[in-house]
């Protein structure tokens, strides 16, 4: 069965340690976060649409990632999206202004973010990742645009960039 399938996940594991009277007090912090994705459409938890890539922006520009219907996965498939489950941006070291990932008025995905013009600076070397096992909606023509853009003028930038689907609602 075609789709896909993987595993998203966070690992954080965290000591703090002080100065005390009778010891080296410490608190140690663990959380590990893991989102199983089995191939389909039926379900949460499920995706069968994957875009990996890497992508450059001009100067004071900015990417229009259309999620219905305009972009292609690795086998050349236009991918239309009913719902994103996970989205991954990686800003290139090497970039000198930061990548903006952010939700336009007009015809913006709402995804993780709450309002027309909500976004998200990274910084170069730096990565974001949302994930959403029930999957945020995508709208065709009034909700479908993820909005990628270079922060400032003078130079490109490089990012990469996982989203993670399904073409029908779960």
């Amino acid at each position: 069965m075609a789709g896909v399938r993987g595993d998203i996940g966070v690992r954080i594991n965290l000591t703090q340690t002080g100065a005390g009277d009778l010891g080296t007090p410490k608190l140690n912090v663990s959380i590990d976060k893991l989102l199983t994705l089995a191939s389909g459409t039926a379900a949460t938890n499920q995706a069968n649409i994957l875009f990996a890539d890497t992508r450059t922006i001009a100067s004071s520009s900015s990417d229009s990632l259309d999620l219905a219907g305009v972009l292609s996965d690795a086998f050349g498939a236009t991918i239309t999206a009913a719902e994103v489950v996970a989205i991954f941006v990686s800003a290139a070291e090497g970039n000198t202004n930061n990548v903006n990932i952010t939700r336009v008025a007009d015809t913006g995905f709402v995804g993780p973010f709450l309002a027309a013009g909500d976004g998200v600076a990274v910084k170069p070397g730096e990565w974001q990742a949302f994930v959403s096992q029930s999957g945020w909606a995508v709208t065709s023509s009034t909700g479908d645009i993820l909005t990628i853009g270079n922060s400032g003028s003078g130079t490109s930038v490089t990012y990469d960039i996982i989203i993670v689907g399904r073409t029908v609602a779960a």
